[in-house]
């Protein structure tokens, strides 16, 4: 009997601390099994072509269960802009505190002057800040459909080649041809390239900021580099995994009906938003659309930032209001008004931005484009910045490296003519900024004034005229046998 209390004992305490080993039958096992293999199916996708279904209703499409490829990155809508921008500028502890005091002077017994007086400086610092926020989700709008109306070139059944359409009648399941400098609207199944050995050159710069060109391979098997690749022939079950935003992992298969199986990893793949180079044409199966797409899993929408300088404000309003407390309020109502809405920072930013679009010195001729503004909130945190960390030498050197000097044991072999070449570029700089720094506002007016040609013709003034004179040493910079291999950019 005490054996048996022992081993209870035992057994009981072996429970507790979770050590105990149940056995588990072989059905058991099997029914895990079976369960597990249907939870890794959930996690996969099947697509098929919709060539075949071209034509029949929304309700026949295999793939209408997947999102279409019109993007929609802006917040508000009309019916709802008010109450949500409301809800939004609630979460400023300001807007909360001075709406407080609004609605306390509608209590007689509290009351310190009219309602109304109360309730006219906050009502318009609101009535500005939302006017800001509808602005900025205006130019999102905006965006988002230049980017969907952009054209691509997609195959149809019915005209027996591709024919033009835009980018929002993107869907899973289409073929989609993909022309050399063109933007990739889809993530996409590289099928078939115009290179003979099959494979597709990508610049993914408009996703990870690399220059460098990507290489990716067509999916083997399906023809060879000397045919023409026909949509119409491709009856696979292509089967991925669910979207992601892991932008380099990918996985899937494609089934051929005969049941042999071809696997594809990201060396297959076509992110959305990077650009085909040096490729004459490349053809692929859309996987991914929309905001199932990788770049825009990536993407988690527009946020409502806050400077610094807004978030110290904070700290400087409790302290005001300890002090009222503790000293009295001692302003006239008019003057505190005046005031509130005097040192708005929403007044100056708007200032801001104007000159900040409006800056010569910021516009890129090469691209033709000025510097754009996306968030109005943080604009005074550019006087924080002290110092700029890069991990990137093209973001310093616009992916020019020029040879200069370089030093083996302790000796110093420098390249004469790019040295005179920069040299020269530095000296023109520093004379251009103390002329700068020498010149008044009257002699900058008279200047422009008889210029006649347009902002793009002069653009950064003499800084563009020492850009000339550089090009014009150009030759003789790269006149010597250590650097005439170089092939330029534009070359390339």
């Amino acid at each position: 009997m005490s054996e048996y209390v022992r081993w209870v004992s035992f057994k009981k305490r072996r429970i507790t601390q979770g050590r105990t080993m149940t056995w588990r039958s072989p059905l058991a096992l099997l029914r895990d099994a079976v369960l597990s293999q249907k939870a890794r199916e959930k996690e996969l996708r099947s697509l098929v072509s919709n060539l075949p279904f071209e034509g029949l209703g929304k309700s026949k499409q295999p793939n209408r269960f997947f999102k279409p490829n019109a993007i929609k990155t802006n917040k508000y809508t009309p019916l709802f802009f008010i109450p949500m921008n409301l809800y939004e500028q609630f979460h400023r502890l300001a807007n909360v505190y001075f709406v407080g005091l609004a609605i306390l002077n509608f209590i007689p017994v509290v009351n310190a002057f009219q309602p109304e007086v109360a309730l006219i400086p906050i009502c318009v610092i609101m009535f500005l800040t939302a006017l800001k926020d509808g602005w900025e989700d205006f130019r999102r709008y905006q965006s988002d459909k230049k980017l969907n109306n952009m054209p691509c070139l997609i195959y149809s059944r019915t005209a027996k080649h591709y024919i033009e359409r835009r980018w929002k009648d993107v869907r899973v399941g289409d073929f989609v041809k993909v022309v050399c400098n063109e933007t990739v609207p889809a993530d996409l199944l590289l099928l078939h390239t115009s290179d003979p050995n099959n494979v597709c050159h990508i610049e993914t710069s408009n996703l990870d900021g690399e220059t460098n060109l990507k290489q990716r391979n067509a999916l083997p098997g399906l023809c060879t580099s000397n045919d023409v690749f026909e949509p119409e022939s491709f009856n696979c079950t292509v089967v991925c995994e669910k979207p992601n935003n892991n932008l380099n992992h990918f996985k899937c298969f494609v089934e051929k009906p005969d049941k042999e199986k071809t696997g594809a990893g990201i060396e297959s793949l076509l992110l959305r938003g990077c650009t085909v180079r040096n490729t004459e044409h490349a053809i692929g199966f859309v996987v991914y659309a929309g905001h199932e797409t990788k770049s825009m899993l990536n993407n988690n929408g527009p946020r409502y930032k806050r400077s610094k300088l807004e978030r110290s404000f904070y700290v400087w309003l409790l302290i005001n209001c300890f002090n009222d407390i503790v000293k009295g309020h001692l302003d006239s109502p008019s003057l505190s008004s005046f005031y509130m809405f005097f040192t708005m920072i929403i007044l100056l930013q708007i200032g801001q931005i104007f000159f900040i679009l409006t800056d010569v010195d910021l516009y890129d001729e090469e691209t033709d484009s000025r510097v754009q503004c996306r968030s109005l909130n943080i604009t005074e945190d550019l006087g924080q910045i002290e110092y700029i960390f890069s991990d990137k030498t093209g973001t310093l050197t616009e992916n020019k490296m020029v040879f200069r000097r370089c030093s083996i044991m302790g000796k110093d072999y420098p390249h004469k003519e790019n040295a005179n070449r920069l040299a020269l570029l530095e000296e023109t700089e520093s004379e251009e900024n103390v002329i700068f720094s020498q010149s008044t506002l009257s002699s900058q007016a008279s200047r422009y004034d008889e210029d006649s040609s347009p902002v793009d013709t002069h653009r950064h003034g003499s800084r563009h005229r020492s850009k000339m004179a550089v090009n014009r040493q150009s030759s003789m910079a790269f006149s010597s046998p250590l650097v005439g291999s170089s092939t330029s950019q534009e070359e390339l």
